[in-house]
């Protein structure tokens, strides 16, 4: 039996003996047994593959122990993957990811009852936890300088896809941008690595590569080996919320249900009457051979959500160095609104976002299914339901519960006004000949059907 033990580090080697003692109190929680599954996800980053079965299926041996000790707590990995290790030693940046969490999900996990009970529902109380996480992850240091641009964009692209993704993080780092995505492979990779090399050229000391996962999607998406900030954020709606109020501008790069999912939240925000004076620069960018990506989601919000969501963002295609300058125009923007209203750079305060966005949408067969996908609505509400169909489509695709609700009860159902559900199904069916639903070279077995 192969056992390591590490030391803490980072703001979790400072806890009190109270502290330590309430961790050790979930070791024989549900709770634990997700921190289990998501340290092995990361003792696996950087390693492309998006089913969470075949990622784990190897290392059923393995286990994990919290030890007390005066000055706090330390890790016990018995059996722990490999690829995670040189030479005998742990990654550093897997050692550090290891105790991230440690912090997400049983420290704050424990502090806001993520499993056995709900977590706060009030509005305000929703965004005091995502600033509460931030602020205990240490994302909100540094900040404060204007530069940190959310990334989106699917784990399955192709190779050229995947270039431009690089190009464009190259062209921020040459302008001391930092870079925050999902953490995951391909769109979520590439900008990071752009930014890295754009960094080192302007010898720009503090890159920071921000990755941010949720509980359902780590084990699908382990953190790709260029984040040196994980934050674990515990359901996509709050995750969401993290992503729209540290970033200062977002980039979108072609993807599939998940970045759809993305933009509807986003848009959804931003055609709350409330944030119209919200400078919030947002730009859709990607290679000429993806032009057809655009095309297709840009016809499906103009036709579900109309011109006035169209106008939240630009798109333009293949010109790197003017996504980044036109991001910079954005910035200054962004910082003259935060002085006026007196809001804090480092954490987006002002963004209003109502609480039928910030409340977790599960998705079961019978909750998919009773999704009101129809256009006698808000146009705000009509984004927020097209978000929930999607994010169930991905909790089908690759999260652990999603997953063996399908194999176990067949494909979601999907029911609504006939042109609505026609919109649907045609980009679906476009993301599906793009294979954008999996890793390129898998097969993909829709986990949905669609019903008039």
């Amino acid at each position: 039996m192969n056992k390591v033990q590490l030391n803490p580090v980072g703001w979790m080697s400072q806890l009190s003996q109270d502290e330590v003692a309430r961790l050790q109190d979930t070791t024989n929680s549900k709770l634990f047994d997700v921190f289990k599954r998501c340290c092995l996800a990361v003792l696996n980053s950087g390693v492309d593959e998006d089913n969470f079965e075949l990622l784990f299926a190897p290392y059923d041996d393995f286990d994990i122990r919290l030890i007390r000790r005066e000055r706090g707590v330390k890790i016990e990995l018995i059996n722990p993957p490999e690829v995670a290790f040189v030479d005998g030693k742990l990654m550093r940046g897997v050692h550090e990811h290891i105790f991230a969490v440690l912090r997400d999900l049983l420290f704050m996990g424990n502090k806001y009852a993520f499993v056995h009970e709900k977590a706060p529902t009030e509005g305000s109380a929703v965004t005091d936890m995502v600033f509460d996480m931030l602020r205990h992850a240490q994302a909100l240091e540094g900040n404060d300088e204007l530069n940190t641009i959310v990334c989106w964009g699917g784990h399955s692209i192709r190779q050229h896809e995947y270039k431009y993704t690089k190009e464009v993080g190259y062209q921020l780092g040459l302008r001391e941008m930092n870079i925050c995505t999902g953490c995951g492979p391909g769109a979520m990779k590439g900008p990071m690595k752009g930014a890295a090399i754009g960094h080192a050229k302007q010898r720009y000391s503090k890159g920071r590569y921000i990755g941010i996962s949720e509980l359902g999607i780590i084990a699908a998406e382990p953190p790709n080996a260029i984040v040196n900030e994980l934050i674990i954020m515990p359901d996509i709606e709050k995750r969401l919320e993290a992503f729209v109020r540290l970033a200062h501008g977002i980039i979108i790069f072609p993807g599939g249900v998940g970045t759809a999912e993305e933009l509807l939240y986003l848009l959804g925000i931003l055609m709350n009457d409330r944030n119209a004076q919200q400078p919030f620069p947002v730009i859709l960018t990607g290679p000429a051979e993806s032009r057809v990506w655009f095309e297709a989601i840009d016809e499906f919000i103009g036709a579900t959500l109309g011109k006035e969501a169209q106008d939240k963002y630009q798109i333009i295609i293949d010109d790197a160095a003017e996504v980044a300058r036109t991001l910079s125009a954005g910035l200054k923007k962004v910082e003259n609104f935060r002085r006026a209203m007196g809001d804090a750079f480092s954490f987006n305060w002002s963004v209003r976002i109502d609480e039928s966005f910030q409340m977790p949408f599960e998705p079961t067969h019978e909750s998919m299914a009773a999704l009101p996908l129809h256009t006698d609505q808000p146009v705000s509400e009509i984004a927020k339901v097209l978000r929930q169909a999607f994010s169930g489509i991905v909790a089908g695709n690759v999260k652990a519960d999603g997953v063996k609700q399908i194999k176990e009860q067949g494909p979601f159902r999907l029911t609504g006004d006939p042109a609505m559900m026609e919109r649907i199904d045609t980009l679906l069916q476009s993301f599906v000949s793009q294979q954008r639903m999996k890793l390129p070279g898998s097969d993909y077995v829709p986990c949905y059907t669609i019903n008039a």
